[in-house]
């Protein structure tokens, strides 16, 4: 009897050897086959995007601006080609394969970079949602008139450190886990100008992190933080192989896009990073001029709105113009009106719609802000905008 219940707890301690064991060689097999830090499709397992509080962009879709003069924007050139409606809808559902994307290969200019593909945008479009799925996002907003598309926010789960716990019994309790920050991207296709033809693809990044607001850490908020060229980078790179190219450029992509972002080892912080100052607006001056071509300028500016996270309703590159709506963030939630005040009629502050307009300066551009009807205006919202742009174009 002595020595059957001295066998007993061994193999209790034996069976829960096994099963640490077992947890931690699964963890060394995922290692051994991925090498990524970018992984938001373990998060999407678990959960549901995060539901992020709407910015100053995150408005009711409105009615668009109306076009005032000659000019043809991209939706408008979209809704006069009815031929090909029937070829857009098969290529939207999905039918075009891989090899028939064509050439690819990176574009840059300073510190932007983008994709150049052979194939056009309706081409291109079915595959950039898959792409994004397959990535563990969820496509949540998608524009093809104007070649706009978002995704919701994810958790890169491939931040999380990666130490003894986690690696072993922690794998069971994952879900417990967080990074403290999520992410969205917006791509967007621009037809190719001029005999080359083509696409040319941009990612561009947003993000969120969750800090204490008070002292005892009992509330949380989230706050914005910076948008990361690492993970730009990196979604490149992947979109690169998924469209068939090669793989020592997708590579090359990463390697000179630098370090990406350290891993997390505190996910809430008291308060987060200390809030940039933001810039007077007296000193904002009524116009930017940008030592750069018309085309590298538009390709900046563009960028710059994606990565603030500007509603842009539509675009016209032959006329230099963004079209976008804007509401002041120091004035959110101030204007609604309380239930009283709508039982009389009372309406919310509807947002205002801008033109950013870039426009060629010899070797130089200069960009400003106009209103709905076309005409230069440097109120405060323009200036708040101009000044979002002048740490981009700088």
């Amino acid at each position: 009897m002595t020595s059957l219940l001295s066998i007993r707890p061994s193999a209790t301690r034996l069976a829960c050897t096994a099963f640490v064991l077992s947890l931690a060689g699964c963890s060394t097999v995922d290692s051994l086959f991925s090498s990524d830090k970018v992984d938001y499709r373990a998060a999407a397992k678990q959960t549901q995007g995060l539901e992020v509080p709407p910015d100053l962009t995150q408005l009711a879709k409105d009615n668009r601006a109306q076009v005032q003069g000659g000019s043809i924007t991209a939706s408008q050139l979209s809704a006069v080609k009815p031929a090909n409606s029937t070829n857009a809808q098969s290529l939207v559902a999905g039918s075009v394969a891989t090899n028939a994307i064509g050439d690819i290969h990176l574009e840059r200019s300073g510190t932007d970079r983008w994709l150049h593909v052979s194939a056009t945008p309706e081409q291109l479009w079915p595959q950039l949602r898959s792409f994004w799925q397959e990535r563990g996002l969820e496509v949540v907003k998608e524009q093809p008139e104007i070649g706009v598309m978002e995704t919701n926010w994810g958790e890169n789960r491939a931040k999380l450190p990666n130490d003894f716990i986690r690696s072993t019994i922690g794998k069971v309790f994952d879900g417990l886990y967080s990074t403290g920050e999520r992410d969205m991207y917006r791509t967007r296709v621009e037809r190719g100008t001029g005999s080359a033809g083509g696409t040319d693809i941009f990612i561009s990044h947003r993000g969120m992190q969750e800090v204490y607001t008070t002292s005892g850490r009992d509330s949380t908020a989230w706050q914005g933080r910076p948008s990361d060229p690492y993970l730009e980078a990196e979604m490149l790179s992947h979109l690169m192989l998924k469209l068939g190219g090669k793989e020592d450029a997708a590579k090359a992509v990463v390697a000179e896009a630098g370090q990406p972002a350290p891993v997390t080892t505190s996910t809430l912080k008291v308060g987060g990073e200390a809030p940039k100052a933001r810039r007077p607006l007296s000193e904002v001056p009524d116009r930017l001029s940008v030592a750069d071509g018309f085309d590298r300028a538009w390709r900046r500016v563009g960028l710059s709105l994606d990565r603030h996270g500007f509603t842009i309703e539509d675009r016209d590159r032959a006329a230099g113009l963004f079209y976008l709506r804007y509401a002041d963030p120091e004035q959110a939630g101030k204007d609604e009106p309380n239930f009283f005040q709508r039982l009389f009629g009372a309406k919310a502050a509807s947002p205002v719609r801008y033109r950013v307009s870039v426009k060629a300066d010899g070797a130089k551009s200069t960009v400003s802000i106009l209103d709905d009807r076309g005409q230069s205006i440097a109120d405060d919202n323009a200036k708040r905008i101009l000044s979002l742009l002048m740490d981009d174009l700088k």
